[in-house]
């Protein structure tokens, strides 16, 4: 029993080891392009991202909330970020100004998160990111990372045509991985995702071989503020600082939905300290051109699919990813996990994240107007995803990158919504067309 229990964990140690560096790598090296650094210094901002997020990782399952959920960089600050660098030039700013702007800007929001925190101020972000904004923020975020994952499996060649055979392998890949989590027996169910990670791996070298050297000698020494050092650009502060408060509620969902699944009570304290940790986190990444940390809410479509809840896993993986970003060479050599693999099996996974947003509307029932606090929010954030953002280009520079992202504006609507209009009595007297509860 014991050998079975040790196997067991070091299989799932290393599946959540490929779902945490999966889920990192492609964000710092995207930033790195979009600042238009150097190789060198892109891989040691990969380097910094594995450390910081692995030991991010630990500490959150010890003393954190405790929970097996990855902390890693924001999705909501990454889109962010990437659309100020886009605005750049209509912005009047260099690039330099602009992430020195983005680092003043996360410092503030790391300091004050930490503030709510030691002040004992939980209840009131609590009481702003209500049960309702939750559930329409994990049904978002299940729109925006299909997108994202859908979209990253397609393979598009210099010229802008799609490269059939790969893009066609990434979906045979994503097929194979949902069959065995649906048909498969308990323990490929439970694997499927490392089992895809390294299959798929290995069958794309075979089938698409590309040559590339696995060498350290381009990592250059670790430096601060490599985006731009911290300057007062106000425009760029107050929009990173918006992102960064937005960003709190992904703390508040990951853990509701985490007590949800295992069904445990969660103390105030445990947020507390979360999002302690989350406040000194984001000043870290500030230091090191990272994206702000935040314990990520689509881990709980990782642990439906794997149902896997056993901390001891999700500790060894974090400890897995520091030892790979001190190690160069480890790092280099994994940062060519093709990207039609991680986002095959990465799509399957978070497909989970539907259930759990699906479920958090439990114990509400809706008619031909209370529908409208889902249907507002989610539809208007969706229908801004697929929206091209040079069609909101006559508005001010300075907030395209607010009105451009479906997430946000979804997520803004929501909140609004829910604390300017009593929902209680509207309506009242319509006919109830659904009833979540039945």
């Amino acid at each position: 029993m014991n050998r079975i229990l040790s196997w067991s964990t070091t299989f799932a140690s290393v599946q959540w080891f490929f779902f945490i560096f999966a889920n990192i790598v492609v964000v710092p090296i995207s930033i790195g392009f979009a600042f238009s650094l150097p190789p060198e210094q892109v891989a040691t901002i990969l380097r910094s991202a594995l450390i910081v997020t692995g030991a991010a990782c630990i500490l959150q399952g010890l003393i954190g909330h405790r929970f097996p959920l990855m902390e890693g960089p924001s999705g909501v600050i990454w889109g962010l970020i990437l659309n100020l660098c886009l605005s750049a030039s209509s912005l009047g700013l260099s690039l330099h100004s602009i992430g020195g702007g983005i680092a003043t800007g996360i410092i503030l929001a790391g300091i004050v998160t930490i503030l709510l925190a030691a002040s004992n101020l939980i209840s009131f972000v609590q009481k702003i990111f209500s049960p309702m904004v939750m559930s329409v923020y994990l049904l978002l975020l299940t729109f925006q990372l299909t997108f994202i994952f859908f979209n990253g499996m397609l393979e598009i060649n210099v010229d802008g045509s799609l490269n059939w055979r790969i893009t066609l392998f990434s979906f045979g890949l994503a097929i194979v991985v949902a069959l065995m989590k649906i048909i498969g027996n308990k323990v490929i169910g439970d694997f499927s995702i490392l089992i895809g990670m390294l299959g798929g791996w290995i069958v794309y070298a075979l089938l698409f071989p590309i040559a590339k050297p696995v060498t350290d000698s381009g990592v250059a020494a670790f430096s601060l503020f490599p985006l731009g050092t911290p300057n007062l650009e106000y425009g760029i502060i107050a929009i990173t600082f918006l992102g960064c408060m937005i960003n709190l509620s992904n703390t508040v969902a990951s853990i509701q939905a985490a007590s949800k699944l295992m069904d445990v009570d969660v103390s105030r304290n445990r947020y507390r300290f979360s999002y302690l940790l989350t406040g000194i986190y984001s000043m870290i990444a500030s230091l090191f051109g990272l994206v702000v940390f935040a314990p990520f809410a689509s881990s709980i479509g990782f642990l439906e699919s794997t149902q896997i809840f056993d901390r001891r896993p999700f500790l060894i993986g974090g400890g897995l990813v520091i030892v790979i970003g001190i190690i160069p060479t480890l790092g280099l050599m994994l940062a060519t996990l093709p990207m039609a693999v991680g986002n095959a099996v990465l799509l399957v996974a978070y497909s989970q994240l539907l259930g759990t947003s699906l479920k958090s509307f439990n114990g509400y029932t809706f008619n031909s107007v209370t529908i409208y606090r889902i249907a507002a929010p989610v539809l208007i954030g969706v229908s801004i995803m697929t929206v091209d953002a040079s069609l909101f280009t006559f508005l001010p520079a300075i907030i395209l990158p607010l009105i451009t992202n479906g997430f946000i504006m979804g997520f803004l609507i929501s909140l609004i919504m829910e604390t300017f209009i009593n929902w209680e009595h509207v309506g009242t007297d319509r006919k109830v067309i659904t009833d979540s509860t039945q």
